[in-house]
């Protein structure tokens, strides 16, 4: 799944958008590397999403099958890391 897809379904950024607009301004990255929207996630992977205030980590558990995931499921793909 393309990674702006991903931080839309598994309720990280509330549009599609927003997370696109993350992504084009450079404060997305997967282990460490900033990434394009067309980049794909897997599970294991670490994504960094880095705000004016600091920085939140995330690690994909599970890959969503759906548009979209209930926010009291969110647990099951993402664990906050820091």
């Amino acid at each position: 799944m393309r990674i702006d897809k991903f931080l839309n379904s598994v309720n990280i950024t509330k549009r599609r958008t927003v997370a696109q607009d993350m992504i084009s301004s450079g404060v997305v990255s997967i282990n460490g590397k900033v990434v394009k929207a067309s980049k794909n996630v897997e599970v294991g992977n670490e994504i960094e999403l880095a705000y004016l205030k600091g920085s939140k980590k995330y690690l994909v558990l599970l890959i969503p099958t759906m548009k979209s995931t209930p926010k009291s499921e969110q647990d099951k793909y993402i664990k906050e890391i820091s």
